[in-house]
Order: structure tokens, then C-alpha cells, then sequence
């Protein structure tokens, strides 16, 4: 969505006498002066000159600092690997190498990998160097932690460009799902089980787009599956969560159906956008007007008002010209049910409902004549 600049802090300092908003634009425009995002980057330096005004406490400063480093930093690291789809693993560091979840955390790793896509662990051992190991450094990402007692990186990416170090928990936690066009989660200790709630929160809520979340554990495992049952009679039976919002999660048993699973995701589900009160996915392939129609009564329950737009993309505002080529479906969603969005990805994924191509020679015999 469009940024609003922040009213309150121009006329904080306007009110205060201080002629800081020019000067601060006037920067900003002599390093970057074709940047559409001089508003964000003027309320930004205002918000610290703000805090430096009040000087309430050195601590808050430290923090402030350092957290911005370090997104400032892991923002420039990962612009290298920007447009390239990468999933994220959790799972226990101390998973011993000749447990069966060693070797399929490395079976996945290679599957993810063969999928042309990159894997981001805590780049520490266990489920997290199993990953890196299957995935070979090309298609691994560490998102490391500096903690009091020794702490270090996996072999896979020690030592490269491949490893960021944070310093806060809430930092890396930020970009475990940011960077995440999917995450799949092994059994693991109370790391494991706060990044699968944290995770399923922001989907549920809408604070973070709808990607894959995908449960990984050994034939006959039983470590998610007793979660699953939990979370069932316990929080959807008793209406804590919607009986939908467990269709965010899906339960298997391999590497490969991890992988399968998150590939079937993406096959016509590109991306999705707020566009000012529309709610637009965009699709690598334009719906039928048989599977259109359907979804207009069997997926009415999402629409606020009126009914599913599908339409190619006409330049709309704050949209990114790279998706020019795809489709658009656009419509008023309840932000409520991601777990029965969640249902309509699934649904215009299925290739039987996508409008197919015309023969060459059908479009031919449907040109226009030039012969008067």
C-alpha cells in the first residue's frame, strides 16, 4: 500500500521552531535524488532526531542502533539473492546425525535444491546443518546468532557470503519469514515450536503473505501429528482458532512430498498484494470462465462486496512493472479466513482450471480479414 508520510513528526519539529524537514529533504535528495522513497527515509531520520531531542535513555538508543544496522545490513547482503525462491527449515539443533530426521532434513535440502530453490536455516547443527548439507552452499542461507557461550555457524556456510550474524532474536526471527517463500518444520524443542505458532499468527492474521507451511516428520512420526490433534480438540473444537485455519498447515512424510507440496503451491499462485482495498493474486495462468464462475458462488464467503475480477495489468498504482505478464484475480477479501483463502489458492492451482491456449489455427481462422 502507498505510504502515508507521518504528519505528526513535521509538525512536531515545525511546532518546536526547528527547520529540520527541509534540511533533512535536502540531504536525502544529494545521496538519492530519484528515489521515490525520500518521504519514508525523512520520517525515518526524523523519528531518530526525535528520540535524540528527548535523550530519555542511552539503552533505548543501543537498541534502536543496533537494530537498524543490522536490517540495514541483512537488507544489502540479501539484495544478491534477490528473485530467487527460498524455503525455510526449522528444526532441532541437537538432532544427532544417525537420527532418521538428519537424513531427511538432508534429503530435503537436495530436493529444495533440485527445485532451483534456496534453503534458510539458523545455520547452526542438527536438522539446520542436515538441510545446508543436502542443499550445497549455491542454495544455502544461514541466518546465524551471537549469544554469550560459543556459538558456530554449520560447515555448509561458515565463513561465506552465505551467513548473516544478528545480534537480536526479533531481527532474525523478521527475516526467517520475510525472505520465506515456504517453510517446512522438523521436530524440534521450544525454538521450533515458537517459530511454527509465531509463524502460523502472522499468516492467520494477515501479517504476513499466505505461503506454504509444511510439517515434516519420519513414516509413522508422531511429534507433529500430537500437535495437530492438540490444536484441534483444543483450540478449534473450543473456537480459539477457526476451523479453517488448520488448512494452513499440511502434514507429510517425505522429502519429496515436502518439496511436492510447495511446488503444487507455485504452480499458478505467483504472488499476492494489497491494492488499496482490493485484494489482487497474481497468477502465471488466467482462470476459465467455467472454474470464474464457480468460484463466484463456491468461494463467495471471502468477498466483503461483489464478486472475483480476473484482468491483465493495466499499470495499476504502486504495482511492480516485472509482474506485467501475469494475471490478475482482484477482490474484496474479508482479511479474516486464511485458512479458506488459503482453500482458493489450492483451487486455482489446479490446472483443470486454467483457461487453456487456443490452437494457432483457431486464433488464425478468428483474425480479421484485410481482403475488402
Amino acid at each position: 500500500m502507498p505510504y502515508l508520510p507521518n504528519d505528526l513528526l513535521s509538525r512536531h519539529f515545525e511546532e518546536s521552531g526547528h527547520d529540520l524537514i527541509s534540511k533533512v529533504e535536502e540531504q536525502l535528495k544529494l545521496v538519492s535524488p530519484n528515489s521515490p522513497n525520500i518521504p519514508i527515509y525523512r520520517d525515518m531520520i526524523l523519528t531518530v532526531l526525535r528520540m535524540a531531542q528527548e535523550d530519555h535513555n542511552r539503552w533505548n538508543a543501543k537498541i534502536t542502533l543496533q537494530a537498524l544496522r543490522e536490517l540495514e545490513h541483512a537488507f544489502r547482503v540479501l539484495e544478491q539473492f534477490k528473485g530467487r525462491r527460498k524455503v525455510t527449515v526449522f528444526g532441532s539443533a541437537r538432532t544427532p546425525i544417525e537420527h532418521p530426521l538428519y537424513g531427511m532434513a538432508r534429503e530435503l535440502g537436495a530436493a529444495i535444491a533440485r527445485s532451483d530453490l534456496m534453503v534458510i536455516t539458523g545455520a547452526g547443527g542438527g536438522i539446520m546443518a542436515a538441510a545446508h548439507e543436502g542443499a550445497g552452499r549455491e542454495h544455502s542461507l544461514g541466518f546465524n546468532i551471537t549469544l554469550p557461550f560459543e556459538q558456530h555457524a554449520n560447515p555448509t556456510v561458515q565463513g561465506t557470503t552465505n551467513l548473516l550474524s544478528f545480534h537480536f532474536f526479533f531481527t532474525r526471527k523478521l527475516f526467517f519469514v520475510k525472505e520465506a517463500d515456504a517453510l517446512v518444520l522438523c521436530p524440534g524443542g521450544f525454538g521450533t515450536l515458537d517459530e511454527a505458532l509465531e509463524v502460523l499468527t502472522l499468516i492467520q492474521t494477515g501479517k504476513s503473505p499466505l505461503v506454504p507451511v509444511v510439517l515434516l516428520d519420519v513414516p509413522g512420526g508422531t511429534f507433529w501429528q500430537g500437535a495437530l490433534d492438540f490444536i484441534q480438540h483444543q483450540l478449534a473444537d473450543n473456537r480459539y482458532i477457526l476451523p479453517t485455519d488448520l488448512k494452513l498447515v499440511s502434514l507429510v512424510h517425505s522429502a519429496e512430498e515436502a518439496v511436492a507440496e510447495i511446488n503444487q503451491f507455485y504452480s499458478n499462485f505467483h504472488s499476492s498484494r494489497w491494492l488499496k482495498k482490493q485484494f489482487v493474486i497474481r497468477m502465471n495462468h488466467q482462470l476459465s470462465e467455467d472454474a470464474l464462475e464457480e468460484m463466484q458462488t463456491a468461494f463467495a464467503d471471502l468477498c466483503l462486496s461483489d464478486h472475483f475480477h480476473q484482468h491483465v495489468y493495466a499499470g495499476e498504482e504502486h504495482d511492480d512493472p516485472q509482474f506485467s505478464h501475469l494475471a490478475r484475480l482482484a477482490f474484496t477479501f474479508n482479511a479474516r479466513d486464511h485458512g479458506r483463502l488459503r482453500e482458493l489458492v489450492d483451487y486455482i492451482n489446479l490446472p483443470e482450471n486454467w483457461k487453456q491456449p487456443q490452437p494457432q489455427a483457431q486464433q488464425r481462422s478468428r483474425e480479421p480479414s484485410n481482403v475488402s
